[in-house]
């Protein structure tokens, strides 16, 4: 039963900032192949759009096989964790857009806006969703017996 109103407790969080680093890694290189190996090829804007969907996919191979290092048991936990992440990544967008990367304003808020082909907000929507939907497919592929210990588990 969760007791914390947030559902964030102080080992949770350090777990979901390990997981959301593993992350970030994942869509740096995500983003080094884009501009290295894949826009040369495609074009800028059709890679930014396959680096959208490449890291969606990232994203939802370490939010499943993190599920069970992050022992985030509620979807209240869940839904936190994916707040925080969102939180952190929105701010590391723009830190390294900006900072890093010498982005302008216009260029960050484009790879937002659909109505110009920018992904970027639906992947992070999928990255608030990531933690949620990971436990859900992996409480579903898991057999009866398992779910029911685990009902057992949070019944105590």
């Amino acid at each position: 039963m969760d007791h914390n109103p947030l559902s964030l407790t102080l080992t949770l969080a350090l777990r979901a900032l390990a997981l959301l680093a593993l992350i970030i890694v994942a869509e740096v290189v995500n983003g080094t192949v884009r501009t290295l190996a894949i826009a040369p090829l495609v074009g800028d804007f059709t890679a930014r759009q396959i680096g959208t969907v490449t890291g969606c996919v990232l994203i939802g191979l370490i939010a499943w096989s993190g599920s069970p290092l992050l022992k985030a048991t509620s979807p209240r936990a869940q839904w936190a964790v994916g707040g925080l992440w969102l939180t952190l990544m929105m701010g590391f967008e723009v830190a390294f857009g900006r900072l890093l990367a010498g982005a302008s304003w216009q260029q960050l808020a484009g790879d937002y806006n659909l109505a110009q082909g920018g992904l970027l907000g639906l992947g992070m929507l999928w990255l608030l969703c990531a933690p949620r939907l990971a436990a859900v497919v992996r409480q579903r592929r898991a057999s009866p017996d398992v779910m029911k210990n685990q009902n057992q588990r949070r019944q105590r």
